[in-house]
């Protein structure tokens, strides 16, 4: 039994973490503490499940002679605690309407009415969940128990087998997927599938139903957030033009990049870079416009432009993330040239002197920060042997300047 307390009464926190008097923990169980219908019977269930004797029989008896009517209504509404819910879905001969208020409350948990639907008798009862695809698609076993049930209905038995035969079945393409996504709440992703090009032939391209679930985990910005004007069509031929040879190097070039950094690359990062991998270019860069920071970290390495131009466009990007893209050795030129002439990010002094640091950065846009520089900054970097002589001798120029010559 769970001791997390749904309700957000004081009162019903105290009493089930047992810092109330005793004499208001009696009375609860004794169900004439005068509180909401709805807490009360969180504390009463609470005492039920608990190691009280007292407090157990007296909830158990008190649990027992609620009227039907009184728990029709409470079971129905969006305050009553999942732990209640549970608990009256377990128990024998109650009205059909107060097992109907009880699946059809969202706070319901699917392992109750998973339960239910193995014990129920009623085929209407198990026709009513069957309705509910969404909590069928997130609790699969509410199907075995819907199909197992020999007082199923025939109607709730078409249905159960539909849901399993379109979202469990192995042979599934990108819109069963992207339907059960949509169905856990999952938009982003959904759309990331539907849209994707390897999402046709996911079959005979290459790419599996498991590769598709897996990156859609990573997904978490909507199509609707995603300022694509950038990408033009003088781009569509470098979009698709990619051979299996340059893949593969690319492949080798992210992994290399990544075991520089890491003392090891676990396993199921080298498998996503892999699926990644799979991609095509246009499936790459949409991956690196919607993605989460771990696509985004693996995709700024690609060589395409397109690729880690998507990342930095990216509406999720963080601030750190631009500062460790900023002093990345192995980044692009172009990318380090759009980071320092972007008007949100030239605000960052810390991204602007990874910038200035980074040998890699155009000499054009470092000699633009180093006039905003610090002194101690600007001191360093005509210290920086990792740098160009031009910008060291700049950066003494500078700091001359500033101080007079003294230094």
């Amino acid at each position: 039994m769970s001791s997390g307390i749904f309700s957000s009464n004081p009162v019903v926190k105290a009493v089930i973490e047992g810092t109330a008097p005793r004499p208001a923990q009696v009375a609860a169980s004794r169900g004439i503490l005068p509180l909401p219908q709805a807490d009360l019977l969180e504390i009463l269930v609470f005492f039920a499940y608990g190691s009280d004797h007292e407090l157990q029989d007296n909830a158990r008896q008190t649990l027992g002679t609620q009227s039907p009517s009184t728990l029709d209504a409470t079971l129905s509404a969006q305050d009553t605690a999942p732990t209640v819910l549970s608990y009256f879905a377990e128990q024998d001969h109650l009205p059909s309407a107060v097992y109907e208020a009880i699946v059809l409350n969202p706070h319901t948990p699917s392992s109750a009415v998973a339960a239910f639907a193995r014990k129920t008798t009623s085929g209407e009862l198990l026709e009513l969940i069957s309705l509910n695809q969404q909590l069928l698609i997130r609790d699969a076993s509410i199907i075995d128990a819907i199909v197992g049930n020999p007082h199923r209905t025939a109607e709730a038995e078409r249905r159960a087998a539909e849901t399993k035969r379109e979202f469990f079945e192995k042979e599934r393409g990108a819109q069963q997927i992207a339907s059960e996504l949509r169905a856990q709440g999952k938009e982003a992703a959904a759309e990331f599938i539907e849209n994707a090009e390897f999402g046709p032939e996911m079959d005979g391209g290459g790419f599996s139903e498991e590769d598709a679930i897996l990156l859609a985990q990573h997904i978490e910005v909507l199509d609707r957030e995603v300022d694509d004007s950038w990408l033009g069509l003088e781009y569509i031929e470098e979009i698709y033009e990619e051979t299996e040879a340059e893949r593969k190097a690319t492949l080798d070039k992210i992994l290399g990049e990544l075991r520089n950094e890491e003392e090891e690359i676990p396993g199921e990062r080298i498998s996503m870079i892999n699926r990644i991998m799979r991609m095509g270019v246009k499936d790459r860069v949409k991956l690196g416009m919607k993605g989460d920071r771990e696509a985004r970290n693996i995709l700024i390495r690609d060589p395409n432009r397109l690729v880690s131009t998507a990342v930095v466009n990216n509406p999720r990007i963080s601030e750190q993330e631009i500062e460790n893209i900023a002093a990345m050795r192995t980044v692009s030129e172009d990318i380090l040239r759009q980071i320092a002439s972007s008007r949100h990010w030239s605000r960052s002094y810390s991204v602007m002197l990874s910038l200035a640091r980074n040998p890699r950065t155009p000499i054009a846009n470092t000699m633009t920060i180093m006039s905003r520089l610090q002194l101690r900054d600007l001191t360093a970097l005509s210290k920086n042997r990792n740098i160009s002589d031009a910008v060291r001798r700049h950066a003494a120029r500078l700091l001359s300047a500033r101080t007079g010559g003294r230094s």
